[in-house]
């Protein structure tokens, strides 16, 4: 019988330590985060909904699940022309719950 340790910690010091990664990243990638936004959610949309992970997000390693730690919503640099229209920041969503499940 396998038990499942949940380490949680508060939104505000789970996000400073977010910045202090991003601040540590090497200056080539930084730099290529301009008008990016690193926001945190607890999980993504819709997965409690669909109860395939368990307890709040978290897996049991025997249980194979998968977990989204985070995603891209945005064009990526490689994609964008000059002739594109400005549609606000690009977006990095960061998964608390299953980053800390992980």
């Amino acid at each position: 019988m396998s038990s499942s340790r949940q380490c949680t910690m508060k939104r505000e010091k789970f996000v400073k330590l977010v910045e202090e990664s991003l601040d540590a990243l090497p200056a080539r990638f930084r730099k290529r985060m301009q008008n990016v936004s690193v926001l945190v959610e607890d999980l993504p949309s819709g997965q409690l909904a669909q109860g395939d992970l368990g307890n709040a997000g978290v897996v049991d390693s025997n249980e194979g699940g998968v977990l989204v730690l985070g995603v891209f919503e945005g064009v990526p640099t490689t994609k964008k022309s000059a002739f594109n229209l400005p549609g606000g920041p690009d977006r990095i969503v960061l998964y608390q719950k299953n980053i800390e499940a992980v």
